[in-house]
């Protein structure tokens, strides 16, 4: 059922050929991380990709100080990973945890990386995956500096729907850049309307 999740999500961004599918299915093993495990920690060289198929992963950075600010959401389907490092080879910058208990396909990212070279189908999804990540990076960007705190949340709702029941308020809070205590006034507020 997994591997169907992950075939599903690869065709839906570009059909892969039956020979391409059977080399990128053997690269995938199944793996579960359970509430507050790590996918990737600051500083660590990234040597896996991930399919997330069940569960919810934040990623987020911390800054000198020790605050930490939530970049993103992982929820299924959807890859995650350290890609910026698998890119660099410099260290990873952007910690990934489990904020439930996941389900997720791993793979070993170099071995990916190769297929990349010998099948075009396969290097023609990556590209359009890091389009759509880059397209939806930039957006969130615009939104954090032009648009109000109440338009963020509702967007957030928008875009996550399941996910203010299952994941705690300060953690939404901190995606928003704004305070626990203002998210809880927006709520109040939202909630009489």
């Amino acid at each position: 059922m997994d591997f169907q999740l992950l075939r599903h999500f690869l065709d839906n961004l570009t059909p892969l050929s039956p020979a391409t599918w059977d080399n990128v299915r053997p690269l995938f093993r199944a793996r579960t991380l359970e509430k507050g495990d790590y996918f990737i920690w600051e500083g660590q060289h990234a040597r896996e990709i991930g399919f997330l198929v069940e569960g919810v992963i934040r990623a987020f950075y911390r800054n000198v100080q020790g605050q930490e600010y939530n970049k993103h959401f992982f929820t299924p389907p959807c890859f995650i990973g350290g890609y910026a490092s698998i890119i660099t080879g410099q260290p990873n910058l952007i910690q990934q945890e489990a904020l439930t208990d996941c389900r997720l396909l791993v793979a070993p990212a170099d071995d990916f990386q190769q297929l990349l070279y010998t099948c075009g189908d396969l290097e023609r999804m990556a590209r359009i995956l890091a389009e759509r990540f880059f397209v939806a990076k930039e957006q969130r960007e615009i939104e954090i500096v032009q648009l109000a705190a109440e338009e963020r949340y509702r967007l957030f709702r928008e875009r996550f729907p399941a996910l203010e029941a299952s994941i705690p308020q300060y953690h939404i809070a901190s995606y928003l850049g704004i305070t626990p205590t203002q998210l809880s006034r927006i709520r109040r507020k939202s909630a009489g309307r």
